[in-house]
């Protein structure tokens, strides 16, 4: 028995269904991915901006402290020096006096004419004497002070305004 041929039929073609996608703006999404990196370029200048800033009013503040406590120093310096000047003629005019006294007490000296009166001179310029040099050293002493004293000031006025700064 013959069997009848069968058709082969072809199957139908799978059509994929098709979507549609919404047309996407690229410039916008390219925008809004780029703001969060802009913003944060933005931040990053920001705080170099201030940090350069703060730098430049922090270097002007030190540049004014170094300028002053120099010009204090150079005061001091000077002061010092006129001191140093004003004590050494000090110093020579003391020097100057005990020589002149003991130049003195040697001629009167040579004047005596007795071993009584060469003690009495004698004991009579050791007395004057030590009360000169007593004195010249209280004198010296005093104006030793003095240029320690007004030779540190200007330093000190500038340690203490830079010690009030900081308080």
């Amino acid at each position: 028995m013959a069997t009848p041929a069968k058709k082969v039929v072809a199957p139908a073609p799978v059509v994929a269904p098709t979507l549609e996608l919404p047309k996407v703006d690229v410039a916008k999404v390219m925008e809004a991915a780029a703001a969060p990196a802009r913003e944060l370029q933005e931040n990053v200048r920001k705080a170099a901006e201030k940090g350069v800033e703060e730098t430049r009013v922090a270097y002007a503040r030190a540049k004014g402290a170094a300028e002053e406590a120099t010009s204090a120093f150079e005061t001091s310096a000077k002061t010092a020096a006129d001191g140093v000047v004003a004590f050494n003629h000090k110093l020579v005019d003391t020097l100057r006096a005990n020589t002149d006294a003991t130049f003195d007490f040697m001629k009167s000296l040579l004047g005596v004419k007795s071993l009584s009166e060469a003690i009495t001179l004698n004991s009579e310029h050791a007395r004057k004497q030590f009360e000169a040099v007593t004195a010249q050293s209280k004198d010296l002493a005093q104006l030793a002070q003095k240029v320690a004293t007004d030779s540190f000031a200007p330093v000190r006025a500038q340690l203490d305004k830079a010690l009030a700064a900081k308080v």
